[in-house]
């Protein structure tokens, strides 16, 4: 309290403030020889206002101090005990809003690890525009960002590509995610998608609700006519090209068109590896970049386009496994079905044996161990989650299907506004037209 009266009082007889007029219309009034009666009325009452000016000012301080104080205890309340076992990685790191002040360094598994350092590829550029901004996912290693620019600039210079849409890379501080990917964690993983740039600025809602193309016919055993062009091919190209790419994952069906376009020119489509969905976007991966940073292991120099690619259609073509939540697969007969323990109510879906096992309330159940904690991370992750000013962690009762975690947290009132910054003002703020 005594230094708050003592910065007041300096406050008071600076010249630069207003309510110095006060302080120096008294010494005025004084030194000007006005008729003294008058004079003493004007200084006590100028002093008086000043007094109570201070006190007023003191008491707000103090009150707001002690708000300040509360305020940052109860955040203490809430936030969660990153050591409880209970708790998910994916809870700590999905909903922490900035990067950590730290050296660039990839750590750990493309599956298992973080990002320290991460840069955010810029929102827009000349060649081009990062989608799905709500989602705080254009964060990267340095090195990938650098990559994205160079790669973009040159799809639009050399192959005549518009400019790029840019999906996930990472979260500001890598991590599992509380959606979506069990990869994209250590900075070094990039989704392109495969329909053009438009030659305008996206608003930030189309951002949220374009759609990215599928590339596939109605077979989903082959690529679309209509769709797949030339170009494309020129572009995954391109994207495979520089040295720091470990691999590109499409489709079968897309590496199938490209190993036909290829003709005999096929020594570069080792590094195109056939995957799981990815038909509506590419999957760039980076080589590690530092020590501490675990590759995988490189794909074998062959083109793949023979019984490698005879291998993936026989799997696309077999009948998948029925959706099981919580049960266990069994088989009956030729088919399978989805069978839960006794303590828990089975509800179908869909019409081939799957089920979602639930309790008795429809919720459904906790399991007692969480495998993904913060202890199954690696340790210097540990460091990362908790480096420089505390991120925002959400505990358990947050639904895992939330794709805005920064706008949930300002909803909250979890974290003021301005102390998120730029990145709010970048990643989360409508396009004001």
């Amino acid at each position: 309290m005594k230094q708050i009266i003592q910065n007041q009082l300096q406050h008071l007889q600076n010249p630069d403030n207003d309510s110095a007029a006060i302080w120096k219309g008294a010494v005025i009034c004084k030194s000007a020889g006005i008729c003294k009666s008058v004079c003493k009325v004007s200084v006590k009452a100028l002093l008086l206002f000043a007094a109570t000016l201070l006190i007023s000012s003191v008491a707000m301080q103090a009150g707001e101090a002690k708000k300040a104080e509360a305020a940052s205890k109860e955040a203490e309340k809430k936030a969660p005990n990153k050591k409880d076992p209970s708790i998910p990685a994916k809870r700590l790191f999905g909903f922490v809003l900035g990067p950590a002040d730290m050296k660039a360094k990839s750590i750990g598994y493309f599956t298992r690890g973080c990002l320290a350092g991460g840069e955010p590829l810029a929102v827009d550029g000349p060649a081009w525009q990062a989608m799905r901004l709500s989602r705080n996912r254009n964060w990267g290693h340095p090195k990938l960002i650098s990559y994205l620019e160079k790669f973009a600039k040159a799809v639009k210079e050399k192959d005549g590509w518009p400019g790029i849409l840019v999906g996930d890379l990472s979260q500001p501080r890598g991590g599992p995610m509380l959606t979506g990917h069990r990869s994209h964690q250590i900075g070094i993983d990039a989704d392109v998608w495969l329909n053009p740039m438009p030659d305008r600025r996206l608003s930030y809602k189309e951002r949220e609700e374009t759609s990215a193309i599928s590339m596939l016919d109605r077979s989903r055993l082959k690529v679309n006519p209509r769709v797949w062009t030339d170009q494309h091919v020129k572009v995954i190209r391109r994207a495979a090209s520089y040295p720091e790419v470990a691999r590109v994952l499409v489709h079968p069906a897309i590496k199938k068109a490209l190993c036909i376009a290829s003709g005999d020119d096929k020594d570069w489509l080792y590094k195109i590896r056939p995957w799981y969905g990815h038909h509506y976007h590419m999957h760039i991966r980076l080589k590690c970049q530092n020590k501490g940073c675990k590759d995988q292991p490189a794909p074998p120099r062959a083109h793949g386009c023979d019984k490698q690619l005879d291998y993936w259609f026989a799997l696309l073509k077999r009948t998948p496994k029925p959706p099981c939540h919580y049960g266990s697969l069994q088989r009956k007969g030729k088919s399978w079905r989805c069978e839960c323990p006794k303590s828990l109510k089975r509800v179908a879906i869909g019409k081939k044996g799957g089920a979602k096992c639930v309790n008795e309330d429809g919720t459904l159940p906790k399991p007692k161990v969480v495998r993904k904690n913060l202890a199954w991370m690696p340790k210097a992750c540990h460091t990362v989650l908790d480096k420089g000013a505390p991120p925002l962690w959400k505990a358990r009762n947050l639904d895992e299907t939330i794709e805005q975690p920064i706008r949930k947290a300002i909803a909250d009132k979890v974290v003021a506004k301005d102390e998120i910054g730029d990145l709010i003002e970048e990643n989360i703020e409508p396009e004001k037209k």
